[in-house]
């Protein structure tokens, strides 16, 4: 036996901390009224206090609930001074009320108080106080041996069972609590996750629909400004606005996804490239992917040819879909910027969230993916494997 057997405390979680429902409380109640009930009239009525007797008898029943009561709640808070010291108070109250003839409640006081002390004390308190408690009653009790025996021996395997039983029903509620824990912090997890997920949908869309409406409406912004003729500066409003629709499709898109419902990967990149005037190649035989990986590829591709729209304009970009034999790859590359338009338009290389390039690598690694992003010739390289 471990040596923290001997001193700890048995769990709370026990007799002493099971939940109270109304009709337990009811049943407790009947109970406690029936023992004093039993505990008067074994008492008072073989008569043989008079006069001041009756008033001592019933000054050392209430004495000895009371300090009964206070023993319980000390073994509850787990005060072991206390409780050894009130242990100490009952057993010489049980001996006074034995030579005051109120043998049941001589009785009472040992049997309970040694079958209390194995339920609620730690083991090395409770062998001494149970082992005294109970030889007291051995000693004072008036039956055979053999009877006494019986009893004594009844009530101590008795206390240990109700211990051992208190102790398994301590760690099941012990494990219910875990379990309930680690349920509610998988949730907690789950949530979490959904919310990042959520979130790179929403930047990915946002990103590449409102960086093209900034591209068309900085342009028109500077044709007004320079005077530009009507009918090119009403050009790129109208290709603003066609943006802006494209960005509304997008979302829905984006919200499809999220419930795993959305176009095969290939036809959405042919429609991209096209709207972003890229090359595109497809190698390999196509085939479905899971709807998460598919999700990785598009939102990656709308991140890279963002970027480029936003760091390089005037670029040339291609797009090469890669259909291998486990894996599949998506590789954007594009060249250097035009020199004629070597710097950003104004403010669009300052939108956006700055966080493209981590979305994308997260995205690919919880997938169990990989990302690499670098520069290539003078220009951006893009390379996304997926397994799918």
């Amino acid at each position: 036996m471990r040596p923290e057997t001997w001193t700890r405390w048995p769990a709370r979680e026990g007799p002493a901390g099971e939940p109270s429902t109304p009709a337990r409380r009811a049943l407790s109640l009947i109970g406690r009224a029936v023992l004093a009930g039993v505990l008067v009239w074994g008492t008072f009525a073989p008569g043989d206090q008079h006069g001041w007797g009756v008033a001592a008898a019933a000054l050392g029943l209430v004495a000895a609930l009371a300090q009964a009561a206070a023993f319980l709640r000390a073994g509850r808070e787990q005060w072991l001074r206390s409780s050894l010291a009130l242990a100490a108070t009952l057993l010489a109250t049980a001996w006074a009320a034995d030579l005051g003839h109120a043998h049941l409640l001589a009785n009472f006081l040992w049997c309970g108080l040694g079958l209390t002390a194995l339920i609620r004390l730690p083991l090395a308190a409770a062998l001494p106080v149970t082992a005294l408690s109970l030889g007291s009653y051995a000693l004072a009790g008036g039956d055979g041996w053999a009877a006494v025996a019986a009893t004594v021996g009844g009530l101590a395997l008795f206390g240990y069972l109700l211990r051992l039983d208190g102790e398994a029903r301590g760690a099941a509620v012990r494990l219910l609590r875990q379990e309930r824990a680690a349920r509610a912090a998988e949730a907690e997890s789950a949530a979490l996750a959904e919310r990042a997920r959520i979130a790179r949908e929403i930047h990915d869309v946002l990103a590449h629909s409102l960086s093209a409406q900034l591209v068309h409406l900085e342009a028109a912004r500077l044709m007004l400004d320079g005077g530009a003729d009507r009918a090119r500066v009403r050009e790129r409003v109208v290709a603003a606005r066609r943006m802006a629709q494209d960005g509304l499709t997008e979302t829905r898109q984006a919200l499809s996804a999220l419930r795993g419902e959305f176009t095969p990967v290939g036809e959405y990149l042919v429609g991209l490239a096209e709207g972003e005037r890229a090359g595109l190649t497809v190698t390999g035989t196509p085939r479905p992917l899971a709807a998460e990986a598919g999700l990785a590829v598009r939102r990656t591709a709308q991140e890279a040819l963002t970027n480029v729209r936003k760091h390089a304009p005037g670029a040339r970009c291609t797009l090469e879909l890669r259909y291998l034999a486990d894996v599949v790859e998506l590789e954007v590359r594009n060249t250097a910027p035009r020199a004629a338009r070597a710097e950003p338009v104004a403010g669009l290389a300052e939108s956006g969230s700055g966080y493209g390039l981590l979305g994308m690598r997260e995205r690919a690694e919880l997938l169990g993916g990989t990302l690499l992003t670098g520069p290539d010739e003078g220009g951006w390289r893009v390379l996304l494997r997926m397994p799918g």
